[in-house]
């Protein structure tokens, strides 16, 4: 099946083993007593990694006509997740900023500077999953869809009493 998935995507291909299982079967007889050792399961899991959406539905026929009973998923990323990231974090505090703002001019005070600011927590990107069967004719259409990035920021602001109106 490698060979089938190599041919696919190319000899330079991101083709490893993530995973591998030897799983012993047992037959029981109906009358009970010791369960008789009748042969194994093995489970050979490859992941593929490839950034040329156009093959992937190619690859997935590869596969389950090269004998591969068994598609898991796909996880689409982003290439460079740091620009689009940065732009997260940066609309992240603005509007924590202006919530801020906004609380406090409900309590009549104002923002009087920034004390600190910290990223809320690790990002979220939101990966869509897909199940794929095998296509008799024609190949698996796979579809990537967005790929939002999400951004949390605590922010600490100094506050004063507003001026009056």
């Amino acid at each position: 099946m490698v060979t089938a998935l190599r041919h696919s995507l190319g000899q330079t291909a991101e083709i490893h083993t993530s995973g591998y299982s030897l799983t012993p079967n047992f037959r029981y007889s109906k009358d009970g007593g010791q369960p008789t050792l009748s042969g194994y399961t093995a489970s050979n899991t490859v992941e593929i990694v490839t950034d040329d959406l156009a093959k992937v539905g190619k690859v997935i026929d590869a596969g389950t006509q090269a004998g591969a009973n068994n598609v898991r998923g796909l996880e689409f990323q982003l290439k460079d997740e740091a620009p689009v990231r940065a732009q997260a974090l940066t609309e992240a505090a603005r509007k924590a900023r202006a919530a801020a703002a906004a609380m406090a001019a409900a309590l009549g005070l104002k923002v009087v500077r920034v004390l600190s600011a910290e990223e809320g927590g690790p990002p979220q990107v939101i990966r869509p999953m897909a199940m794929a069967m095998k296509a008799a004719a024609s190949p698996t259409p796979i579809e990537s869809g967005n790929i939002p990035v999400q951004a949390s920021v605590t922010v600490t602001l100094e506050v004063a009493p507003a001026p009056p109106n």
